[in-house]
């Protein structure tokens, strides 16, 4: 049976996925890719590596599921969006990739605040730019890596250049080009916003956009050596992973919330019109006419990751059970109690901006590790609802579907939907990204109709969470005190921030 590789790249993690052609997962081959943090605010990867592990996952999957490779009709890949991945006049790396985690662009963001830039640029591009935005990173590249900046050649995403990898094509979609560079209205690229950054001159370094569901390319010689995958396969443009999400869980289309509970906080909605508002990107959806708005910090299940690996890595590493199994009782235990704690998780940024930092709040001493981490996984959901109440007063909603690794714990799921008061819908295709990605290789090729023909019936494999109205009314006088909290901290965390630029002995380095 004809089959589709998909790829998906995330922040750790570089994924092949193998599903047949009625939206059956056959196999998934996983590598580790290492992140780079060679200074503060800097998080980074090699790109060769990311390219290497990536093949060698598509080598592994291949035959771990005894995948014909001729078999293969079309593959995509989708990965994670803004960041920076660079190429040279000769198509070269050009230094390492720069994922969307980073924020040493912090003081080009503050600038532009002051200077009502962010403000210029939410009217035109339909988002006000960030630490991780293209066109934040490029314009620091200018300011503090002149040389570098002027060696670029090709401004591409991770999963641009994912696809430069699979098929010699440079070039993106429509989801990635419109994360600095677009004009919200056109849906196009504009040189007004390329000069409103200070960046007029990489104009010729934008690439060429195409639908998501477009063959771009085929495989390499050089590919096919590297992956096993057969020479000439087709190679679809792929689309930013926040979309394929969406796709991926039928949550790609009005009326819907699409939530992804990974490192990062995502939350997103389709439009049949550009709405622009400072609480959301208003970024291109895959098909002409429809916008994604996407309500999006780095602030999500990364946090409980860090506190397994910071609090309780020997433990991790010693448990006859899944840590998660033995945490669990704990968990449980602590929801059902009355708690001071409240915790605000943002360790990578917020969605206030990247200031404010992280914290425990209202900690005891007879509190122990279930309770921090109840109060850590309440503090995941608000953030979510901080970005989905925003949403809904713009576009409404009723139904959220929910996606990432948190959304397999069933507490978790009950817990998003308590605390958003709405129905929440896990289906059961565990590499929704991937699926996304898969959807649009096929319909490059015409075995789907169309991008979103998704042949699945997504519902009739899918749990619903239902809100309880107790645990409503209990959460929503909680998140009333977690946001009070945040709005009063904003000049306590720039001193915060402060002291870290400090030396000893009180000076600045």
């Amino acid at each position: 049976m004809d089959r589709i590789l998909a790829i998906d790249n995330g922040l750790t993690v570089t994924k092949a996925v193998i599903f047949d052609l009625e939206g059956t997962q056959i196999a998934v081959s996983r590598r580790n890719v290492p992140q780079l943090q060679p200074a503060p605010r800097r998080v980074e990867r090699d790109m060769a590596a990311l390219w290497q592990q990536t093949a060698a996952a598509i080598r592994e999957v291949l035959e771990s599921s005894a995948t014909d490779p001729a078999r293969i009709v079309a593959v995509a890949a989708t990965a994670h969006g803004d960041g920076l991945y660079l190429l040279d006049r000769d198509a070269a790396p050009l230094g390492p990739g720069i994922l969307s985690l980073d924020s040493r662009a912090i003081d080009i963001v503050d600038d532009w605040q002051r200077s009502g830039t962010d403000h210029k640029a939410l009217s035109l591009t339909g988002q006000a730019p960030h630490v991780s935005a293209p066109s934040a990173l490029l314009a620091w590249m200018r300011r503090e890596d002149p040389d570098c900046y002027a060696r670029i050649g090709h401004i591409l995403s991770c999963k641009d250049w994912l696809c430069y990898c699979l098929s010699g094509h440079i070039g993106t979609d429509r989801t990635e080009a419109s994360t600095s560079f677009c004009d919200a209205q056109s849906q196009s690229y504009s040189p007004d916003a390329l000069a409103l950054f200070g960046l007029a001159d990489l104009d010729g370094a934008l690439p060429d956009v195409a639908h998501s569901a477009e063959i771009v390319g085929t495989i390499t010689a050089d590919a096919a050596r590297a992956t096993g995958l057969t020479k000439g396969t087709p190679v679809a443009a792929g689309l930013h992973d926040v979309t394929a999400s969406a796709l991926g869980i039928g949550a790609h289309q009005p009326g819907v919330v699409g939530i992804v509970a990974g490192t990062y906080s995502i939350n997103e909605c389709v439009s049949t019109a550009p709405r622009i508002d400072a609480r959301w990107f208003c970024r291109n959806a895959v098909g002409p006419g429809q916008w994604n708005n996407m309500a999006i910090s780095p602030a999500s299940a990364t946090n409980y990751d860090w506190f397994l690996d910071s609090l309780c890595a020997a433990e991790r590493q010693s448990a006859d059970a899944s840590i998660h199994a033995r945490l669990g009782p704990e968990i449980d235990a602590a929801l059902s109690r009355p708690s001071s704690i409240l915790y605000h998780p943002y360790l990578f940024g917020s969605p206030m901006g990247a200031a404010p930092s992280a914290g425990f709040l209202g900690l005891r001493g007879w509190h122990g590790r279930g309770d921090m981490l109840a109060a850590l996984l309440e503090g995941i959901a608000f953030n979510h609802r901080q970005h989905i109440d925003a949403l809904r007063d713009g576009f409404g909603g009723t139904e959220a579907r929910l996606t990432g690794g948190a959304s397999r714990n069933p507490t978790v799921a009950q817990l998003f939907a308590d605390i958003l008061d709405m129905p929440v819908t896990v289906t059961d295709t565990d590499e929704a990204a991937a699926w996304g990605a898969a959807l649009c290789a096929g319909a490059a090729v015409g075995t789907f109709a169309r991008f979103d023909a998704d042949p699945r019936d997504i519902d009739r494999h899918a749990t619903v969470y239902r809100p309880s109205p107790d645990r409503v009314a209990h959460y929503t006088e909680r998140y009333a005190v977690y946001r009070e909290i945040a709005e009063t901290m904003t000049s306590t965390w720039d001193r915060l921030n402060a002291l870290e630029a400090m030396g000893r002995g009180g000076r600045h380095d």
